[in-house]
């Protein structure tokens, strides 16, 4: 009966959340549990095992983050136009699988083999899970943003979970044990996937359902087969960082040029400003995350190096802190945030999306001013307090809550359903650009510390952080002075 759904059926449920969401928060939260568990140990695995320098690990830290979220666009154009939403996740969960799995055998030997095919599976992955989601909701059910907050609160649960167990793996205990938690929750993944699948009805199916089964099957291998040609490319690209320059240059002009002919492809005058809107958000995200994504990059070194181990009463670890406090604030604040939204609302009070974004832009440049802070409680040592450094996740974490998940939402409400898997592809485009800008960005503030000594690397770094912070409150502003333009575009759609 369940493979039998349809469509209208899913979305015509009753109460707040559909059955379906719960299925796909549960695959996302392993997913996220490998991805952020992977991502949080990559710059200290760089130093600490392969011997890399700050600068150059930062750069290689956005050069692997910027392909990983670069294939999330390829494998959202792919999923698309032939695979669909869930032979493309359990292609990619697969590949995901086998690349933990090989680094996990010899860290220091198979470290960039597995990272390549890590790469490649989180591109076929990653968006098909946020788009699935979308399609749970008729367009007009005001349910959705609350859909995409729950669905925001499960990326994070395993971000909490992968950010603090495998850095704890790794750094005390084994790097191959760390590597081998993160393809078994994968696996876990997968398996939910597959036992749970039936209960979407037709969401996720192939585009190419209509077609001869010998023409979508050949259609089909071609895609897999192309993914696996692509390897040993994207495996230089990411061992050499210069490469990346070129190849982001390029998938960035591809994107905008493959985004701009569908645009203006449509009929709809009406379609193509909601694009458009679309693009700004887009673009605007892209800003965010090349400061925000200084967490996996050069606060992560500023964590292994500065900061002591004393929060509040307890001894922790600050790396351990650094990769888990985002999503352990995420997950407490993101309903009192929903609450604030709604308590707005019925005030008639409520900021529009645009402003959202506006308010997340100034809350980061306020949490990069308190990194900054932390060099006014550090001892002589440049021993920084862990406290102030939470702190300043803390208020992280509250301009993201403004931005994220509405962030999602948006775009599948300005997009035309058949657009979709592009627009998310996008979506993650702009943080792959993100995390390229932050890895360099990461790098220059590493290249700046001229001196050997733990306080010349604090004055460097928190010297950086306070750059940062200036561009991110001014993007703010923009963001809030351009908003009544915007909203023209975004007509109905709020």
């Amino acid at each position: 009966m369940s493979e039998n759904l349809t469509l209208e059926q899913i979305q015509d449920f009753k109460g707040k959340y559909p059955k379906q969401l719960w299925y796909l928060f549960t695959v996302e939260m392993w997913e996220r549990f490998c991805f952020y568990g992977m991502r949080g140990v990559l710059t200290f695995f760089m130093v600490d095992q392969l011997f890399l320098k700050d600068d150059k690990a930062n750069l290689q830290y956005g050069a692997i983050q910027a392909f990983v979220y670069a294939f999330t666009f390829i494998g959202g154009i792919f999923a698309d136009k032939i695979l669909g939403f869930k032979k493309s996740l359990v292609f990619g969960g697969f590949i995901m699988i086998l690349g933990n799995l090989l680094i996990a055998s010899a860290p220091q030997e198979m470290f960039y083999y597995g990272i390549t095919l890590s790469i490649i599976g989180t591109g076929f992955f990653k968006p098909n899970i946020s788009s699935m989601v979308g399609e749970l909701y008729h367009e007009d059910d005001a349910r959705r943003d609350a859909g995409y907050g729950m669905f925001y609160a499960g990326i994070n649960i395993g971000g909490l979970l992968g950010g603090a167990l495998c850095i704890f793996l790794g750094k005390y205990y084994s790097w191959s044990l760390c590597f081998l938690a993160a393809a078994v929750v994968m696996i876990l993944g997968v398996v939910t996937f597959l036992a749970t699948k039936k209960y979407l009805g037709p969401i996720g199916n192939s585009p190419l359902e209509n077609e001869k089964p010998q023409s979508r099957i050949k259609k089909e291998i071609a895609v897999y087969l192309g993914s696996l040609v692509s390897i040993p490319f994207i495996f230089i690209m990411v061992k050499n960082s210069d490469y990346t320059d070129y190849f982001m240059y390029t998938i960035g002009i591809v994107a905008i040029s493959y985004f701009l002919f569908e645009t203006f492809r449509l009929e709809s005058a009406s379609l193509r400003k909601k694009m458009i809107a679309a693009f700004l958000f887009i673009f605007f995200y892209f800003l965010f995350n090349a400061i925000f994504e200084q967490s996996g990059g050069s606060l992560s070194l500023f964590a292994k190096d500065n900061l002591n181990d004393t929060l509040l009463f307890f001894h922790i670890d600050p790396n351990v802190v650094n990769n888990s406090s985002n999503s352990l604030f995420v997950i407490i604040f993101s309903p009192l945030v929903g609450l604030l939204w709604l308590w707005l609302a019925n005030k008639k009070l409520e900021p529009n999306t645009v402003i959202k974004f506006g308010i997340g832009f100034i809350f980061l440049g306020a949490s990069f001013y308190v990194f900054y802070f932390t060099r006014f409680f550090a001892n002589d040592q440049g021993i920084a307090s862990l406290n102030v450094f939470t702190f300043g996740y803390l208020v992280t974490t509250l301009g993201e809550l403004c931005l994220g998940p509405v962030g999602m939402s948006i775009i599948t409400k300005l997009a035309p359903k058949r657009l979709f898997g592009m627009m998310m592809g996008l979506w993650f485009l702009a943080s792959a650009c993100g995390q390229f800008a932050a890895g360099k960005l990461g790098a220059e503030i590493s290249k700046s510390n001229t001196g050997g000594t733990l306080m010349s690397k604090l004055l460097s770094y928190t010297d950086g952080y306070y750059n940062l912070a200036i561009y991110s409150v001014v993007a703010g502003i923009i963001l809030i002075a351009l908003a009544p333009v915007i909203r023209r575009l975004m007509q109905e759609v709020k």
